[in-house]
């Protein structure tokens, strides 16, 4: 299932190992490269021993669900001097909040927004969109728009560039055809979801 990116600060880490949180997710670790989550930093008085980790890798990651972050247990966590692929990305100190979203005609370019938030792939942790906050005049039309993975041709430090093509940005949609098509599945049971769980329509923002 998708859900927007923000959702994803502050939300618990739970243990299977001994039944209840063991952390809590400060901000998700974004790879530039491919707009995936590889890691989240984590924070929690469990992570003041230095034999823990405080980051989760995201191959380590159960499940993500309405209660939280499903992990075997807290000796998932890791350091970054123990991945080298998690350290060399926290050392580009890359956010992709706030980034300025733009697009080329000719030589000229053209200021679309910034970034205030994402929508991502609870099962794969990939960057399916980006939801861009529009310059003040434009959002006196469109407050906010939705660009899809598929149309960002570039990232680095200070923007986003997308394609040049008006219809293909466009205003956010409550259901995508990716949402259809790969619905979130758990290979486990998961003992933190109540027996009654089930899905709501609000993962994604319609704002």
């Amino acid at each position: 299932m998708l859900m927007v990116g923000s959702r994803l600060i502050g939300m618990p880490v739970l243990s299977l190992h001994i039944g209840g949180q063991t952390a809590s997710v400060k901000r998700p670790i974004i790879d530039p490269e491919n707009l995936n989550i590889i890691a989240f930093e984590l924070e929690g008085p469990l992570l003041s021993d230095p034999e823990i980790g405080s980051y989760l890798m995201a191959e380590d990651v159960r499940e993500i669900s309405m209660q939280g972050i499903v992990v075997d247990s807290a000796d998932r966590f890791v350091n970054p001097e123990d991945v080298i692929r998690l350290n060399n990305v926290l050392e580009l100190n890359f956010d992709l909040i706030n980034l300025k979203v733009v697009s080329h005609e000719g030589r000229s370019e053209k200021k679309i927004g910034r970034i205030e938030d994402y929508t991502v792939d609870s099962a794969t942790l990939t960057i399916f969109q980006i939801i861009v906050q529009r310059p003040f005049m434009q959002s006196l039309k469109d407050a906010q728009l939705t660009i899809n993975r598929s149309q960002i041709t570039e990232i680095d430090d200070y923007k986003v560039t997308i394609m040049h093509d008006k219809q293909k940005v466009s205003v956010p949609q409550k259901k995508t055809a990716k949402e259809e098509a790969e619905e979130f599945v758990p290979n486990f049971t998961n003992p933190f979801r109540k027996p009654d769980y089930s899905p709501v329509e609000d993962d994604i923002d319609d704002n």
